[in-house]
């Protein structure tokens, strides 16, 4: 049994909400290898969902500083068997995390109900046109360059103001092809052609970027700027750095917190959520 995005409803003026991340690939930079056999990432996405996640978002292809593209077809058969044998077995939506359109499409019709693409609809011309046919729900990220090269010192004249312009080409390519402002959502891709110091001003001015009437997705999960700041720690030894950049962003107007530690940073999600309200009450 599939699951159309229909069937859910994400009220980002009621909570916070918790991406699981379920990489199904042996080279991303912090679960590369575990959850590449499929009986063991289908265990992990029923314990993710189980530990408070909203979200389970699948990724085949490592996207990781340095990395180089992966054919459509290996990306196929690591995503689409996992996504088949999860449908219908959560009760929470799962999310394709690719910028391949032919991926996205085959995710989609073996169970996906969102399209998570870094490139924010411009590395497939194809992609738009996928998104808008199914009427699901859209991120889209802001990346300098491609994960190939998108860290060789990445430069900005104005961070912030940059990213909002992107958004906006973003916004209009998607509305073009006919897909909904309201299943429009904005990643400003921490780490994704930023240096530590561009990291740390997007995560200060979260507020700016939500003045563009969309919810904001985060990725602060385990990267590393946040093993710079807590004395070159290694990716596994990043849970309080990354619970204080979930802490950060939530109490700054992220509607989603991209995260591997779920049901750590769930319950960071909650105390967040519950202060908000208190303060806004």
């Amino acid at each position: 049994m599939k699951i159309a995005w229909s069937d859910f409803c994400l009220d980002f003026d009621k909570k916070t909400y918790v991406m699981g991340i379920l990489n199904v690939t042996p080279d991303s930079f912090s679960d590369g290898g575990i959850y590449l056999d499929k009986a063991r990432a289908v265990d992990r996405a029923i314990k993710m969902m189980d530990d408070g996640a909203d979200i389970i978002d699948i990724g085949g292809e490592s996207t990781r500083p340095g990395s180089r593209p992966l054919t459509d077809e290996e990306e196929i058969r690591r995503t689409v068997p996992v996504i088949e044998a999860l449908s219908g077995r959560l009760n929470v939506p799962l999310s394709i995390d690719t910028y391949k359109a032919r991926v996205a499409a085959r995710a989609l019709a073996a169970g996906a109900s969102i399209v998570n693409d870094i490139s924010g609809l411009r590395f497939d011309p194809e992609m738009p046109g996928v998104v808008a046919r199914h009427n699901i729900p859209v991120v889209l990220m802001h990346i300098k360059g491609r994960p190939m090269d998108m860290q060789q010192n990445p430069s900005y004249e104005a961070l912030i103001p940059e990213i909002m312009d992107y958004f906006r080409i973003s916004v209009r390519l998607a509305k073009k092809f006919g897909i909904s402002e309201k299943m429009i959502i904005l990643d400003p891709g921490l780490g994704f052609g930023k240096t530590f110091d561009h990291n740390l001003e997007i995560l200060n001015n979260l507020e700016q970027i939500a003045l563009l009437g969309k919810p904001l997705l985060i990725g602060p999960s385990r990267k590393a700027f946040l093993g710079k700041i807590l004395n070159n720690a290694p990716v596994q030894e990043r849970l309080e750095g990354t619970a204080a950049a979930v802490a950060v962003s939530v109490m700054k107007g992220a509607s989603i917190v991209r995260v591997h530690d779920v049901k750590e940073m769930a319950k960071v999600v909650r105390v967040v959520d519950a202060i908000k309200k208190e303060r806004v009450s």
